[in-house]
């Protein structure tokens, strides 16, 4: 199956990135799709520019892609500002086909940051149309509807997880892809005031989960709650 990630901004894949690992195990294609470019994500350096922001978030991420021998495909709409146009649809529903989604991890519908929600209901429509002829791409439509698993928000927010996937043999590995993303080590440590934050969040969460379901680091899943979308069948590893 080809796993793929849809996320709003590059880091956010870490609700997810150990069962991706999990995924590539056992021999299933990943690939990394993010919405927006990232720029938003300077609160330690706020007057970097637009551009120069961007372009480190897209080589972070690209940074993981290639780690894991992924494809990366970045739609870069202005972080903090994503709002669902017909264009974006349309470009979203042909990243879906050319990376041939079988399963997709997207946010959940309630999270702290709209760029967040607006991506949950963004992934939504343009699954609905990945498989069907209506709108026209540049790849051909998907065999099926793609199974969609939301990953736990960020922040106070009760989350329904009914999938758990152990994670614990890549917890590691997890962590070490997630410390590529440099930049945003660097925010959060002006942020919180504490070292390697990505490190601490990541194994915080995951041992949370790991204990909810019987094993040292865990993550948590939803399935989206929409036509085609849930199978009758094993999806996750």
């Amino acid at each position: 199956m080809n796993v793929v990630s849809i996320m709003a901004h590059q880091d956010d894949e870490m609700r997810c990135l150990g069962t991706m690992l999990k995924c590539r195990a056992r021999g299933d294609p990943l690939a990394f799709v993010t919405l927006t470019d990232g720029s938003g994500g300077f609160v330690h350096q706020p007057d970097i520019s637009r551009n120069d922001a961007a372009r480190i978030r897209h080589e972070e991420m690209l940074s993981v892609a290639r780690a894991v021998g992924a494809e990366f495909i970045n739609l870069g709409e202005q972080d903090e500002f994503l709002y669902d146009t017909p264009e974006l649809r349309v470009r979203l529903i042909e990243a879906m086909r050319k990376t041939r989604a079988d399963v997709i991890f997207t946010h959940w519908h309630d999270d702290y940051n709209l760029d967040h929600t607006i991506t949950h209901h963004l992934v939504r429509q343009a699954a609905m149309h990945s498989h069907l002829p209506m709108i026209r791409t540049e790849s051909p439509p998907l065999k099926q509807h793609p199974a969609i698993f939301c990953v736990e928000p960020h922040g106070p927010i009760p989350f329904p997880a009914s999938y758990f996937v152990d994670v614990t043999d890549y917890e590691n590995e997890k962590v070490r892809l997630l410390n590529l993303h440099r930049s945003q080590n660097a925010a959060f440590e002006a942020f919180s005031g504490e070292a390697s934050p990505l490190e601490k969040i990541c194994r915080r969460h995951d041992a949370y989960w790991g204990e909810q379901a019987g094993c040292d680091f865990a993550e948590a899943f939803a399935p989206m709650h929409t036509r085609g979308a849930i199978k009758p069948y094993p999806v996750l590893p």
